[in-house]
């Protein structure tokens, strides 16, 4: 059931930004598909955690009122990837750790570096 679950939430889009000083800064987690589920963090990694709880609660607040569930509006993408056999294990294991699945710890720790980069960049374009 939890792993079904976890496919659930998978196929929902989200995005993150930064939030400013004004806005108490840290990163915002939005899902579009579900108006006004939303979550945030000190880090992308803490706010697609929080966001992925605040997601599965709106799901179960949707089921129980009988309110009905939009389906997701884009699929998500899909690539694959081959991996050395040690890093596959710590991943699982990671994953394990975090009670998420596999998917979803690799997205956020893709989608936390894209944000530090991101950042990175902003603040070297902002210097010239």
């Amino acid at each position: 059931m939890r792993a079904r679950l976890n496919r659930e939430l998978d196929e929902y889009r989200f995005t993150v930004r930064p939030l400013s000083a004004d806005e108490g800064g840290g990163y915002l987690v939005e899902y579009p598909d579900i108006p006004g589920c939303m979550s945030d963090g000190e880090t992308i990694k803490e706010a697609i955690a929080n966001g992925r709880e605040a997601l599965r609660d709106c799901l179960e607040v949707f089921r129980e009122s009988g309110r009905k569930l939009a389906k997701p509006s884009i699929e998500a993408a899909q690539w694959r990837q081959r991996l050395p056999r040690t890093l596959y294990v710590k991943l699982t294991r990671q994953a394990q750790r975090e009670g998420v699945s596999i998917n979803s710890l690799v997205t956020a720790i893709i989608a936390e570096a894209v944000g530090s980069r991101q950042g990175a960049v902003s603040q070297r374009v902002g210097k010239h």
